[in-house]
């Protein structure tokens, strides 16, 4: 079923997060949370973290939901050693986390990457996942080949080599991670530019300039894609509801189509897009964004209670 914005606004609150830690594996993993009720776990996407969600933790947890946010190994405030990134990595992060803060069915709420590890949750751990919200799913980790045509294929493969090389890496990264530069890319994604605060800025940039950070950039811009939606659907019978900037340049709302398709043969799925937002509607209009995951959560309640 796809509908449309609501008129109803979540006004985003001022309340500061608090960033606790977790050891996993011996690495150090920030998250936050916030409320009591019905457990949410947040996930960024790439190059992100949890303060990515500052604006839509406080809302949702005042409105009866217990609101766990995570920042993934590699990003953040979490540790950024040189292992394996891979989706696998995480997911098995995520399962751990739950075994040890959540312990009973939560809602997986994710934006781009953070949304296809939802899905995976979903679709590998139903007994930890109760429902999921995407916000401009990705379809991977990274492009694959058969995605691109030839010339884009052959310019990718020669940015991710020179990203990794020892020598010249470390100066790409350097470039890439100055702020004028993280803004302009920001721009692109992003429908409302005043929505590209100094904080928003600072969110991305102090983490990028954590020993590691380039090495953790070049093995990720390596790493295999990943399973794909259309695999991870039909395997997820849990409610679902996915929201998409209709101006995202990045993950096109074209793109969508195996979403819109299912949520018309499925009353388990909500499609809704987001008129005049980006890649991460959650922050570029975080009013519109919680008013929509706040009421599709209490209409979905009972059933989220009374799921085993």
């Amino acid at each position: 079923m796809t509908t449309q914005i609501s008129s109803t606004a979540a006004t985003p609150s001022s309340t500061p997060l608090e960033t606790r830690f977790w050891t996993w594996q011996g690495h150090r993993i920030a998250y936050a949370v916030q409320g009591s009720g019905v457990p949410l776990i947040l996930i960024h996407g790439f190059g992100a973290s949890i303060g990515h969600w500052r604006q839509n933790i406080p809302v949702i947890a005042a409105a009866g939901y217990r609101v766990f946010a995570v920042d993934l190994l590699g990003f953040g405030k979490s540790d950024k050693p040189l292992v394996d990134y891979r989706l696998e990595l995480w997911q098995e992060m995520l399962a751990d986390f739950w075994q040890t803060h959540v312990q009973e069915p939560a809602v997986f709420i994710g934006n781009s990457i953070g949304a296809l590890l939802g899905l995976i949750m979903l679709a590998n751990h139903p007994d930890k996942a109760r429902a999921g919200v995407l916000l401009n799913a990705a379809g991977g980790l990274n492009h694959r080949p058969e995605e691109l045509n030839w010339p884009l294929r052959t310019v990718m493969a020669g940015f991710t080599k020179l990203v990794s090389s020892n020598l010249v890496g470390p100066f790409l990264f350097n470039r890439i991670r100055q702020k004028p530069r993280l803004r302009r890319t920001l721009q692109q994604v992003y429908r409302d530019h005043t929505a590209i605060t100094d904080e928003l800025i600072d969110l991305i940039y102090e983490p990028a300039c954590d020993p590691g950070a380039q090495k953790v950039f070049a093995t990720i811009l390596t790493a295999p894609p990943g399973p794909k939606p259309e695999d991870l659907l039909p395997h997820i019978s849990q409610p679902l509801l996915v929201l998409w900037g209709e101006a995202d340049p990045w993950t096109p709302i074209t793109g969508a189509t195996l979403y819109r398709e299912l949520a018309a043969q499925s009353e388990q799925v909500q499609f809704v897009p987001i008129p005049n937002a980006g890649h991460c509607p959650h922050d570029e209009c975080p009013e519109r964004v919680n008013v929509q995951i706040i009421d599709w959560l209490n209409s979905q309640i009972q059933h989220l209670s009374s799921r085993p």
